[in-house]
């Protein structure tokens, strides 16, 4: 599961918004706090360079599907994208169609394609890297 970035903000709310317990006093709260700061920090990281990733992904992906007419598999339809959710529902239909191209690939033995992919894959990693800052402590 890859939680989106508004169940992530939901997730920090959640945890701020409840009353700490004497239980949680100390260390246990310290890094409490560690950890909702750290997910709003790659939060913020997400709603700054995130949306761009995924246009960038999905405009990568549906070339190679596009250029792969040979196989059975079909590049979704994009229809109208108006919000994040609604790029991140075709991203994930574009991503199980490439997923699906690579094994057709892979079981023929096209190696041009596979590499081709393959490139994708790091490319698209990049695209979503996120950088942890140095943790006190």
């Amino acid at each position: 599961m890859t939680p989106t970035l508004p169940e992530i903000l939901r997730g920090n709310f959640m945890s701020l918004a409840q009353p700490p317990t004497a239980e949680m006093a100390g260390d246990f709260m310290t890094a409490r706090v560690g950890v909702i700061a750290l997910l709003n920090l790659l939060a913020a990281q997400e709603a700054a360079r995130g949306m761009a990733a995924v246009v960038a992904e999905n405009d990568a992906i549906e070339q190679i599907l596009i250029a792969a007419k040979s196989d059975a598999v079909s590049c979704p339809r994009p229809g109208d994208i108006y919000t994040p959710a609604e790029f991140d529902a075709r991203n994930a239909a574009l991503r199980s169609a490439l997923i699906e191209l690579h094994a057709a690939a892979e079981a023929r033995g096209d190696h041009a394609t596979d590499r081709r992919i393959l490139a994708l894959y790091v490319t698209t990693a990049a695209g979503r890297r996120l950088e942890l800052p140095p943790l006190p402590g």
